[in-house]
């Protein structure tokens, strides 16, 4: 559905660059310290906004992705509330009640239905979420609420980040100009299935809700999908999208042109946005990108270019400087895609290092400085098809382990 012809434009402005949002973050009483904002709130000032939704497929899915699993359905939502340092999971029924709540509170402030409010948290797994903090901090958010407040939103839902996700593009269909912006968190436990960690996603083109799906389920399919940093799977992944509509023409409608101009633009947002969380990957000094072409079908290719990306030899020998084909090699005979090693060829940061399955010579000391980038790029050839992906990634190193042994801290 995304086609590379639609002609796009990176601008600022994040989740409010799109016309009719607003955005604010602040702190409220979830982090010790109140220098570090822990909620954070994206509304949508026309009434029929479009919404929907992708979810993680964790069993031990949160209580907010089972409220907001509801509202998605429903295809209409005017904002989303968000909390940082409570995941709210494996909390039980008090859990669910806390969600309800949240979601109960933000809609009586914005005066708006509670069933079009959505509601994500992030955190501690196996704590209750304490209601109070809403009540008090709900008012003190719709306050601040401005087009200005993107930024303060996207500080808000950080957990282990170093630094806020922010994206936003403009693009034309015919006369008219829409803007799509967007805002994530994610660093750690990143292996998302259906969804990503969490994600919100605003646009003014009008769009219907069948259409709006659609193109979220591509985009994420072929960005937030395609990330993994430790081949762990949230509890609480959620991407939400929001459309004001509030731009001029007809209703974006699935297989037309304005439909694909969307889809394209989202798209687009969703891979900027992914590949800044790989690269802020817990302890990361390196992103990574795994590109797997030659395969028999997609799901071959899924399945070599993921193992590679996940393998700790692979990614240890990158945060050393070491570029040693053979733990590629080694993940891709393990990856269980149909391929004949006689027949695959490997390159790391554009230098050939393996074809046919064998070993080429390869200068060390310009493999060296190439290391220096900022990216490191894997092409794997298994010459077995016409299939191809992609997969990103980051390096490992002895900083992922502190910062995940003294996560509760």
């Amino acid at each position: 559905m995304a086609d590379d012809s639609t002609e796009l434009e990176f601008i600022e402005g994040g989740v409010t660059a799109p016309e009719g949002f607003s955005a604010a973050g602040a702190h409220i009483g979830f982090r010790k310290s109140p220098e570090r904002f822990d909620a954070a709130l994206v509304v949508s000032s026309a009434q029929d906004t479009v919404a929907t939704g992708t979810f993680t497929r964790n069993v031990f899915c949160a209580a907010p992705v089972q409220v907001s699993r509801s509202v998605a359905a429903g295809g209409r939502a005017r904002a989303v509330i968000l909390n940082s340092g409570i995941a709210n999971a494996a909390t039980g029924e008090p859990g669910r009640a806390a969600a309800h709540a949240m979601q109960e509170i933000t809609a009586q402030a914005l005066s708006v239905p509670a069933d079009e409010v959505f509601v994500a948290s992030t955190g501690v797994i196996g704590v209750q979420l304490p209601t109070g903090p809403f009540e008090t901090g709900v008012p003190q958010l719709v306050s601040k609420l401005s087009r200005e407040g993107s930024h303060d939103a996207a500080l808000a839902i950080m957990t282990t980040d170093t630094h806020p996700k922010e994206c936003a593009v403009e693009f034309s269909v015919g006369q008219h100009s829409y803007r799509i912006g967007g805002m994530c968190k994610g660093s750690g436990m990143i292996q998302p299935d259906m969804a990503t960690m969490l994600c919100v996603l605003t646009s003014d083109m009008p769009v219907s809700a069948a259409a709006a799906h659609a193109a979220l389920k591509e985009a994420v399919d072929h960005s937030f999908n395609k990330v993994t940093v430790d081949s762990d799977t949230s509890t609480n992944d959620s991407v939400f999208l929001m459309s004001s509509c509030l731009g001029e023409g007809a209703p974006a409608k699935i297989g037309d042109a304005a439909f694909t101009a969307f889809a394209t633009a989202l798209r687009a947002v969703c891979e900027n946005l992914a590949r800044q969380i790989a690269a802020d990957g817990e302890g990361a000094t390196k992103l990574v990108t795994v590109n797997v072409r030659g395969a028999a079908n997609d799901a071959d290719a899924d399945k070599a270019a993921r193992t590679i990306a996940n393998s700790p030899l692979v990614k240890t020998a990158i945060a050393g400087h070491d570029c040693n084909w053979g733990r590629v090699a080694a993940a891709l005979g393990r990856s269980g895609a149909a391929f004949e090693q006689e027949k695959t060829d490997i390159d790391i940061l554009g230098l050939p290092v393996c074809r046919d399955g064998l070993a080429i010579v390869f200068d060390e000391e310009e493999a060296l400085r190439r290391f220096e980038q900022d990216e490191v790029v894997i092409d794997v050839d298994l010459h077995q098809g016409d299939a191809s992906t992609r997969i990103w990634t980051c390096d490992l190193t002895h900083d992922y382990i502190s910062i995940n042994a003294d996560y509760r801290s």
